[in-house]
């Protein structure tokens, strides 16, 4: 009867894990994005530091300035993978105490609640950063041109 009592309370744990598991491939999918866009960046950098030394004398002013917002920008969605992926390390800690909480039968729920206000406390910051880095490469952008 005691071992019944335990796979029914593991099976209950893996119901309640499945929702952060779905949070951690949101996440995942966040990060690709991230990650993609960091690149081009980088990119981007690479080949104006590459032009800078042919330059003439009137480009090399732009091409700073576009280097400094290069870096500004890569800095910004530097610091959203950074807090994207602490949150995922955050959803991992909140399922893994899910399962110790059943496996030693302890109460977990303030902490695992702590857990996971961090987990989504970072993902918001990740998200507001990305987005203001997304701005900044808009307002450097022309559209049209006079």
């Amino acid at each position: 009867m005691d071992t019944l009592f335990q796979v029914s309370s593991i099976s209950g744990v893996i119901q309640l894990a499945v929702a952060p598991v779905f949070l951690l491939a949101g996440i995942s999918g966040a990060l690709i994005v991230m990650s993609n866009r960091l690149g081009r960046i980088v990119d981007r950098g690479r080949f104006l530091k590459d032009k800078k030394p042919s330059a003439s004398e009137e480009d090399l002013p732009l091409i700073r300035a576009e280097l400094n917002r290069l870096d500004t920008r890569a800095s910004w969605t530097n610091w959203a993978i950074t807090l994207a992926t602490a949150c995922a390390l955050l959803v991992c800690l909140v399922i893994v105490s899910l399962f110790l909480g059943a496996v030693f039968d302890v109460n977990l729920n303030n902490f695992i609640a702590l857990l996971f206000v961090l987990a989504m406390l970072c993902l918001s910051s990740a998200f507001m950063l990305f987005l203001r880095e997304i701005r900044m490469s808009t307002s450097a952008f022309e559209f049209h041109e006079d």
